[in-house]
């Protein structure tokens, strides 16, 4: 029965048995939703508000609560929320009570609580395990994840980077070659997905520096495939299931198997199995290794992917500011005939490209939210926020709360947002949300991304700084924060120092800059986003 027929019955009474139930369920259903969603407005506004529970943002929808308006538009989701509870607030999300805590002392309280109390493992299991593999990373307790990242630091050394760096330009100038120009020297332009590019450069980047040959020759098409259905398991939909029978998750587990066998065979033939051990003495299994590998590849790629994307963009969108990046590279490196010596770790973060970088991440942080489930009650310190100082609240209730404290009940989640933070024009200015690199050259950026010197302390796994405070915090804070980030640091300015000096390019649609694409984990350009690159 097409459609119009479909309508005309629908219309005159007259439907066979089994679209009469179908659309008598449909209309069911649709009368079920109303009512509870009346219900669950009724509710909001007659129960009676609890003052050490943070305010809760009104939603229609009971279960799925505030999953569109924060899931489309999360940064203008926390302002306008700021604007009308404060600092602090509660939201629902798919069943889950989630409490924001907005600013630097939010992201402190959120990322350096203890983790007996406030604990990453809870909230991202689900999320990564299906994708990195069973023992590792959020599959296992804190102790030894910190032991795991230990284990990987030993490769991040200053003299490994000094290795780095030629590496990961010769990569660039291949995949410029093979893959932009096609080979032809001849061939002066080509239209390109910086999202496609970025990805490519940083695996192959990141395989060839901190995985070894074997790895970085295995990347071809078959391998790619592989990475490209593991991606395809890295959802939102993982944080609440994690294991549905979808075809890209039957994907992801093919994938995830095969990667997993393809680093076994690696290390069966280098026999550098049982060398590492835990400080109870046991081993890290073979399969242990294998999966922290596959994290240590796909955990970085994410990120470095869309931030190589973001700066391609950023540089495209600015062809003056490139041009000043490519006069810079001369002046620091050329040679006089043209040509350029080569880049070099102890050199390689001039002014201007170390700048960019620092814009870059500020503007385009990979994670714009950060979570942690909460294990216990635990209050929320009144310099983050408390409900003697919650705006639009009549003075009475301010008077009645004076020194009372929100607190977070066991259960739930806290969420930071440092990428809020960090284009919050209550911080950075009025330009707080322009991309502006220059702001790092006069010392003032730098003075309001210092923050507070909270000292060192060790995790397990050397000592960093805690680092809370600073409304700037790309790679985190406490003891998640990101254990590549010197690495990150090093092979983004590898890549544009070498894009810049072999290549110009431009948007491909001038004056039409990205939007933000928060559909994915990883904040990616939406399209259109392409760029023509022409050859120096």
């Amino acid at each position: 029965m097409d459609h119009v027929k479909l309508a005309h019955a629908v219309l005159r009474g007259h439907l066979p048995p089994a679209a009469a139930l179908a659309v008598e369920g449909v209309a069911l259903a649709a009368a079920g939703l109303v009512v509870l969603t009346v219900l669950n407005v009724i509710r909001q506004v007659l129960t009676i508000r609890d003052p050490t529970k943070p305010p809760r943002v009104f939603h229609f929808v009971p279960y799925i609560g505030c999953a569109f308006s924060y899931g489309f538009d999360p940064l203008g989701f926390f302002e306008r929320n700021r604007d009308k509870y404060g600092p602090v607030f509660t939201f629902p999300l798919f069943g889950r009570e989630i409490t924001v805590a907005l600013g630097a002392l939010g992201s402190n309280f959120v990322l350096n609580s203890p983790h007996q109390i406030v604990n990453a493992e809870q909230a991202y299991t689900n999320f990564t395990t299906p994708v990195f593999g069973k023992e590792v990373v959020y599959d296992c307790p804190n102790s030894v994840f910190m032991q795991q990242k230990k284990f990987i630091k030993t490769g991040l050394t200053t003299e490994n980077f000094k290795r780095y760096v030629p590496i990961i330009a010769d990569e660039v100038r291949a995949y410029l070659s093979k893959k932009v120009f096609l080979g032809d020297n001849l061939r002066k332009r080509r239209l390109m997905d910086p999202v496609k590019a970025a990805s490519e450069i940083t695996v192959c980047t990141a395989a060839a520096t901190l995985q070894g040959h074997e790895v970085r020759e295995a990347l071809d098409e078959t391998f790619a495939k592989l990475i490209h259905d593991l991606d395809g398991g890295f959802t939102p939909l993982n944080f609440v299931f994690p294991y549905l029978p979808i075809p890209s998750y039957r994907r992801r587990d093919r994938a995830q198997a095969k990667m997993r066998e393809f680093y076994l065979s690696i290390l069966r033939k280098r026999g550098e199995s049982k060398e590492e051990h835990y400080k109870n003495g046991e081993p890290l299994t073979d399969v242990q290794i294998a999966h922290m590998m596959i994290a240590l590849l796909m955990g970085g790629q994410h990120t470095s992917a869309a931030t190589g994307a973001w700066a391609i963009l950023r540089l495209a969108d600015n062809p003056d500011f490139q041009e000043k990046l490519y006069q810079e590279q001369v002046d620091r490196y050329g040679d006089g005939h043209g040509g350029f010596a080569p880049l070099a770790y102890e050199t390689l973060q001039t002014p201007l490209l170390t700048a960019f970088v620092k814009e870059l991440l500020r503007v385009h942080p990979p994670l714009h939210s950060l979570f942690r489930k909460v294990l216990h009650d635990i209050p929320i310190p009144a310099s983050v926020a408390s409900p003697a100082t919650e705006p639009h609240q009549p003075k009475s209730f301010h008077r009645h709360n004076d020194g009372g404290e929100y607190v977070v009940r066991a259960g739930g989640y806290v969420l930071a947002t440092p990428g809020f933070t960090a284009v919050d024009e209550r911080v950075w200015g009025r330009d707080g949300k322009v991309f502006r690199p220059e702001r790092w050259l006069n010392g003032k950026a730098a003075k309001v991304a210092g923050g507070e010197d909270e000292g060192l302390e060790d995790y397990g796994w050397g000592k960093i700084s805690k680092g809370g405070k600073s409304p700037y915090l790309p790679f985190g804070a406490g003891r998640h924060r990101c254990i590549g980030e010197a690495f990150a640091m090093l092979q983004i300015s590898t890549i544009v120092a070498t894009l810049v000096r072999e290549t110009r390019w431009v948007l491909d649609s001038p004056g039409k800059f990205p939007k933000n694409d928060y559909t994915t984990m990883i904040v990616m350009p939406a399209k259109p986003r392409d760029v023509t690159f022409t050859r120096r």
